[in-house]
């Protein structure tokens, strides 16, 4: 029996295909249905040993990794340069939405859609609501995900893959990139300089992310996957919506195809709800955090990095100006 990273390695021989895998690649011939029962068995067993994952979650991960690799065309984007030793097995994964770039990047996309009558606004209404809602509470149910998947899905049903395509080129080049943390692009240039992949992963539409690693050389994306049939968009997901553990599943299935060990990885969000994928890698690193994350972060010990300008600003000059203020009013009161 194969060990557990060679068995999960062989995914990327059947290209995520389960029944190739478990029928063809997990165990020798030995009778259809006992072949596949037991090669579900064994990837099972592997999975949990390496991932803490089940089988189904596993498979969500290895589809979304698959749609984003058939999306972008390969499975890197950026080349890795020959001059560079590779940390072979090593990776960063960055969250985009306060993380890279300031703000919502869903929704600098959807008020792009509205502008070239590619999605009506009456359309848009509706996941511009939930999406505004999250971001003044931080918080997002599990409905709002669910409802906000599907209105996504049927606002894109019938549409063209490839239009959807050079907007968001467009999009990131004229407005996300002005918006990106010039500091987080600095930690993931150090990641490259050091042999190692980097990785957009997040909620997103791919197709932004993949834009974004393009363009800033990374090493590619992972997103929320619409799929694709005869250039047009069907309203049906592939895989999973890269929200809360459905990042961590991708970033599972990513690293059993790319055979990278999670221990010498490092991964960067703004948000408690990331905290599946952060906890699985040996590096979590907090950057512009909530506040549930950034006391969950000090409590672990993970390093906090706060690029938000105003927030430094406050913290640097206008609270030590008001306790300065404070104390001399202080002083000026015990005079009299």
């Amino acid at each position: 029996m194969a060990q557990p990273n060679e068995l999960l390695a062989q995914w990327s021989v059947s290209h995520g295909n389960l029944r190739r895998f478990f029928e063809d690649l997990a165990l020798p011939p030995i009778g259809e249905e006992h072949q596949r029962a037991a090669g579900e068995a064994a990837a099972a067993a592997a999975i949990q040993e390496t991932f803490g994952l089940d089988l189904e979650e596993f498979t969500l991960g290895v589809d979304s990794v698959g749609g984003a690799f058939e999306t972008a065309g390969r499975p890197e984007l950026t080349p890795r340069d020959p001059d560079v030793p590779q940390d072979v097995g090593a990776a960063a994964f960055f969250d985009v939405d306060n993380t890279l770039i300031q703000g919502s990047s869903l929704i600098l996309l959807a008020e792009e859609l509205a502008k070239r009558r590619y999605i009506s606004l009456r359309e848009l209404l509706p996941a511009l609501t939930k999406q505004i809602r999250y971001r003044v509470s931080g918080k997002e149910s599990a409905d709002d995900i669910a409802s906000g998947r599907e209105q996504a899905l049927s606002l894109v049903k019938g549409k063209s893959v490839a239009e959807l395509q050079e907007l968001c080129k467009d999009i990131v080049d004229r407005q996300m990139l002005d918006k990106a943390y010039q500091a987080t692009i600095e930690l993931a240039s150090m990641h490259i300089a050091a042999g190692q992949q980097v990785w957009l992963v997040s909620a997103t539409p791919v197709q932004i992310g993949q834009a974004l690693a393009e363009r800033l050389g990374f090493t590619g994306a992972l997103g929320t996957v619409a799929e694709e049939e005869d250039g047009v968009f069907t309203g049906r997901l592939v895989g999973d919506i890269l929200h809360g553990p459905g990042k961590q599943h991708a970033v599972a299935a990513l690293a059993a195809i790319q055979q990278l060990d999670l221990e010498k990885c490092t991964a960067y969000s703004d948000s408690i709800n990331d905290l599946p994928m952060l906890e699985m890698v040996g590096a979590p690193v907090a950057i512009n955090p909530d506040r549930a994350l950034r006391k969950h972060a000090k409590e672990r010990g993970w390093p906090v990095r706060d690029y938000r300008s105003m927030r430094r600003m406050v913290r640097s000059y206008l609270l030590p100006a008001a306790a300065l203020a404070g104390a001399a009013l202080s002083i000026r009161h015990r005079r009299r």
